[in-house]
């Protein structure tokens, strides 16, 4: 852990960011179902944009002078997003994953205060970037059940 209060909210964004990232990819490899062909693309273009801040979150991380953590179970500790599981029905898939973009978007919240509060104004404008995609995907994802 270290003593730079912005890169520790980032971190934790970063590992949510990326364990939905995995997530989203599960289900857009095993969704099935009437509306297979939507909710494949749909998710896809999702864990397509997620990889793209992925690195993005990772960068500022190292900009602030932090290692960017990389592996799973660090990833597992921070994050309140768990494994998807690949054998759900498409409703619950979609449910699940618009859940997830809500306790993202708490975490974006925190770490927006974080940032603002450090005068770090760059990272208060990457996470409300990130909040607008992510409150978009929710919307999409509701709006397909």
């Amino acid at each position: 852990m270290s003593n730079n209060p912005v890169a520790e909210s980032l971190k934790k964004v970063l590992a949510s960011s990326y364990i939905l990232s995995l997530k989203t990819q599960n289900y857009h490899w095993n969704v099935k179902g009437p509306y297979f062909k939507q909710l494949h693309d749909l998710f896809g273009e999702q864990y397509n944009e997620l990889n793209t801040a992925i690195d993005d979150i990772a960068e500022r991380i190292r900009a602030l002078g932090i290692n960017a953590p990389a592996n799973l179970s660090t990833y597992q500790s921070l994050s309140e997003i768990k494994d998807g599981k690949e054998d759900q029905d498409s409703v619950s898939m979609v449910k699940d994953l618009a859940n997830d973009q809500k306790k993202i978007v708490d975490d974006l919240n925190i770490a927006i205060e974080v940032a603002q509060k450090a005068g770090d104004e760059s990272t208060a404008d990457l996470a409300i970037g990130r909040i607008t995609a992510h409150e978009k995907n929710r919307w999409m994802l509701e709006s397909s059940i």
